[in-house]
């Protein structure tokens, strides 16, 4: 049950990793702002704003000190600054950190991730929050409907002695 969702999300990575355009390699520094059109992997040390036009994936050694934004975020290095994916999702694993603001549509933070900072989740509107809530009275409702007519098929058979 558990095991396939971290497959599943193993396998999209993989397709996106395969697509890396641009490769910050291990003891590379960059001391000044990174901007790519591609997907982008960071293994090396980059000292300057971050952004991506693709998924920006830090890795184990990988290392932003300032603000990153991208379509989708993969964190397993660090990242001290502002994390932005306001249209996709970012993704701290076990070996993450991130130590300042998120934005982004959704995110998954793995167990012993490090996340020290403020989350703000775009794409909620209050038209969604309001289908949430009359979908949960509707369902109330049947319930209600399925347990009355529960009780009344037994008061009729209770009737029925």
């Amino acid at each position: 049950m558990f095991g396939n969702t971290k497959k599943d999300s193993t396998a999209a990575e993989n397709e996106i990793i395969e697509q890396v355009g641009t490769i910050i390699g291990p003891g590379a520094v960059i001391d000044g702002p990174l901007t790519t059109k591609d997907s982008t992997r960071v293994d090396g040390t980059i000292k300057g704003n971050v952004n991506i036009s693709g998924a920006l994936i830090v890795g184990q050694e990988g290392k932003i000190f300032g603000t990153a934004s991208g379509v989708n975020i993969y964190v397993a290095g660090e990242v001290n600054g502002n994390v932005t994916a306001p249209q996709g999702k970012v993704e701290i694993s076990d070996t993450g950190k991130v130590v300042g603001d998120i934005i982004c549509k959704g995110i998954i933070i793995d167990e012993n991730a490090v996340f020290q900072g403020r989350c703000e989740m775009t794409g909620l509107d209050k038209n969604s929050a309001e289908i949430a809530k009359e979908r949960a009275a509707a369902n109330k409702e049947a319930n209600d409907a399925e347990n009355n007519s529960e009780e009344n098929n037994n008061e009729n058979k209770d009737s029925d002695k």
